[in-house]
């Protein structure tokens, strides 16, 4: 698939938050609200060394349609709210090699749900132009009230007086996920899209697929 080469990977912290605060007027918060192929996307670490994974999926198939890994080596410090930049080079490489083009990124990460209003699934969306969604596992910015116990059950998230994302109950009586749009997604849609790939786990099973490629990619 392709990516568009927008920029050059930044080199500081003063770089990458010029960049965030520039691309971040090129998200989309509305688009499509069907999906057919769905690509999960996730890194594993290992050192200064990392693994990134894309598995494109089609919810009713019993097999992945395709999958890439990249191996590569941390080329970013870590900084809270910068994290993406350690992963997006290695992750556009996975994506850049796909023979085919996904419907919607899930990535294992944060979008509006972020400092600066521009996670890795923001990020991702921007340089494909394909609808993106992040599902964290832990919170990252703002407040929220806990949502009820039953799955569908969601509560918003809310960051300097506007709402980022949800909290979303996937699983009766398990911990929420932590649902925002990237770009090119409604927040309704990216919680019913999360749902609907969270038929049986408590995360969307694209991600699961990606994680454990990455972590076991031979």
């Amino acid at each position: 698939m392709q990516v568009k080469q927008l920029h050059p990977w930044p080199g500081s912290v003063a770089e990458a938050q010029a960049l965030q605060d520039r691309l971040r007027g090129q998200v989309e918060l509305t688009g499509p609200t069907d999906f057919r192929l769905v690509a999960g996307l996730d890194v594993h670490y290992r050192g200064d060394e990392l693994t990134a994974a894309v598995v494109v999926l089609d919810p009713g198939a019993p097999e992945p349609v395709e999958q890439v890994v990249v191996e590569g080596r941390v080329a970013f410090p870590y900084v809270p709210g910068l994290f993406a930049f350690r992963e997006l080079p290695a992750l556009v490489e996975a994506l850049e090699r796909l023979t085919v083009t996904p419907d919607l990124l899930v990535c294992d990460g944060y979008g509006l749900a972020h400092p600066r209003g521009f996670g890795l699934a923001c990020h991702l969306g921007v340089l494909t132009g394909v609808p993106a969604l992040g599902v964290g596992k832990t919170p990252f910015v703002g407040t929220y009230e806990t949502p009820g116990p039953e799955r569908g059950d969601w509560s918003p998230i809310v960051h300097e007086g506007a709402v980022v994302g949800r909290a979303l109950r996937t699983r009766p009586g398990v911990k929420p996920v932590y649902v925002s749009q990237g770009h090119r997604i409604s927040l309704d849609t990216a919680t019913g899209q999360t749902l609907r790939l969270a038929s049986r786990y408590r995360l969307p099973e694209p991600i699961r697929h990606a994680d454990h490629l990455a972590r076991h990619p031979a």
